[in-house]
């Protein structure tokens, strides 16, 4: 079978858009804001052009190398297993870690109605959050899918209402909203770097988004546009939320909340009736980024079982629903153990770090890649080596923060670099073993790859989007069908 080209540049912004805005925008507006007050817009604005230049990168890898796996599929092709394996070891370890973040803001939002809770009783919730989406996730990927229509409205419209409602609070609170913004700088810029990894994770996701290029209408052109365009799209609905928040409370109240944005609802006209709409849709954004992160981490570590990098527990698939259970259940109780163990900032930093040193493999492997093809994609030739100066400086940005090991302050470059180091014995041991090819040719074949592209429904925004396209050429068609009746009247 044959598939056509048929993914517009409208189908790919929407993919783009719907991997990466979710639940992140819940976490991370008030992680920053006691780094550097309101000119944390400005962070939104720089991590979102860095992201955009290596979503590019990601875009022309899948154009090259239309395999599952992502990064680590990229680098093996370009260079080899070993370093293939060092990418796809590094990006497990960094997606691994963000999923006991979600569990993580689902109690700090949680508390907000049931108030404060005891040690042992969030414990409880964090164990039930992640074994209740392991268990979807193994169980009912298809039945959650049904319901994804419903909870990307309930998802998107509290967001909307802040932005909305907070017009409103500006056009009405005009002393407040400058008081707010002055200075915009109230503690310099010292903490930018630190600020702009913390912010960058929010948008990451795009990798999600890049399908492979051969099944896009004239690729050339439609993948960097539908990046871009969907990549703006995202940092025009960031700094909107972030903006509002800003305008409505000072920069000291918002960087000590865990909730900001139900905090910000709570000051406007919509006052509690906002509140509950803010707090359940948290709660549901939250659940629902956390579910469809967990299937899209087990599916890495399972492309990597199938080459011989990984233990066979992780290529172990459900005999009735074909979930990689075996990868689904290990990162479930990863993520417990850290969840109750580590705090956001710990996670989200270091996550970022292994994501970088990915993403700095996934540049060199464009390099090699577009020398030993004839297409010339548009940008190819400068955004590797953009894109590695990017990631050199979120490893260095990470590297000034530390963690506190007992009574010693350790680096995340010496943990990250440890970490990563500790996959070589991991890859060692199991690269003799011949991979399971039956399954890797399957599982990695650009039509499979494209079916399971097609199928899947947890993009946020994603699905709704294809909705309101559908809707526009089914009324686009009815216009250009009376029209032509109206041709062929004789007169």
């Amino acid at each position: 079978m044959v598939l056509k080209r048929s993914l517009t540049s409208f189908d790919l912004t929407a993919i783009v858009v719907g991997s990466i805005v979710g639940a992140d925008i819940y976490i991370a507006s008030s992680l920053t804001a006691g780094m550097l007050g309101p000119a944390a817009l400005l962070v939104w604005v720089a991590a979102g052009a860095a992201a955009t230049v290596i979503a590019l990168v990601f875009a022309y890898c899948s154009y090259y190398v239309p395999r599952v796996g992502g990064p680590f599929a990229f680098v093996s092709a370009a260079f080899d297993d070993f370093f293939g394996f060092l990418t796809g070891w590094s990006i497990w370890i960094a997606e691994v870690l963000s999923l006991p973040v979600f569990a993580i803001a689902f109690v700090q939002y949680l508390q907000y109605f049931t108030g404060p809770l005891t040690t042992p009783e969030q414990i409880l919730i964090k164990a039930a959050f992640i074994i209740i989406l392991t268990t979807i996730n193994i169980f009912g990927v298809k039945a959650a899918g049904r319901v994804n229509d419903i909870l990307t409205v309930v998802k998107l419209l509290p967001l909307i209402l802040l932005i909305l409602v907070g017009i409103v609070f500006i056009v009405m609170h005009p002393s407040t909203f400058l008081a707010n913004y002055t200075p915009f700088a109230p503690l310099g810029f010292n903490a930018f770097g630190t600020a702009l990894v913390l912010i960058f994770w929010a948008y990451v996701g795009f990798e999600m988004g890049t399908f492979p290029s051969a099944e896009v209408i004239n690729p050339r052109k439609t993948v960097p546009r539908a990046i871009i365009t969907g990549m703006i799209i995202v940092m025009v609905f960031y700094l909107s939320t972030n903006f509002i928040v800003y305008s409505i409370l000072p920069w000291q109240q918002l960087g000590a909340t865990p909730t900001p944005l139900i905090l910000a609802i709570s000051m406007t006209v919509v006052g509690g009736a906002g509140v509950i709409i803010m707090g359940v849709g948290a709660l549901l954004s939250v659940s629902g980024s956390n579910e469809s992160g967990t299937l899209g981490t087990a599916r890495l570590s399972y492309a990597m079982a199938i080459d011989g990098l990984f233990p066979k527990i992780f290529a172990a698939t459900h005999k009735k629903y074909q979930t990689p259970y075996g990868a689904l259940i290990i990162q479930g109780v990863i993520a417990f153990s850290l969840a109750t163990l580590t705090t956001l900032t710990n996670l989200i930093a270091f996550s970022v770090f292994n994501l970088a040193f990915a993403f700095l493999l996934t540049c060199l492997a464009l390099i090699v890649l577009r020398k030993h093809s004839t297409h010339h994609l548009r940008g190819q030739h400068i955004l590797p080596y953009i894109g590695i100066l990017i990631c050199f400086y979120l490893i260095y940005s990470t590297a000034q923060s530390s963690i506190l090991i007992g009574t010693i302050q350790v680096s995340y470059l010496i943990i990250g670099g440890l970490v990563i180091l500790a996959g070589i014995p991991i890859y060692i041991y199991f690269s003799p073993k011949c991979d399971i090819h039956h399954l890797k040719n399957l599982f990695t074949s650009e039509q499979e790859v494209f079916i399971r592209a097609l199928s899947h429904k947890e993009h946020f925004l994603a699905h709704l989007l294809d909705h309101l396209h559908r809707l526009y050429h089914k009324i686009r068609k009815t216009k250009d069908d009376d029209e032509t009746q109206t041709l062929n009247r004789p007169n």
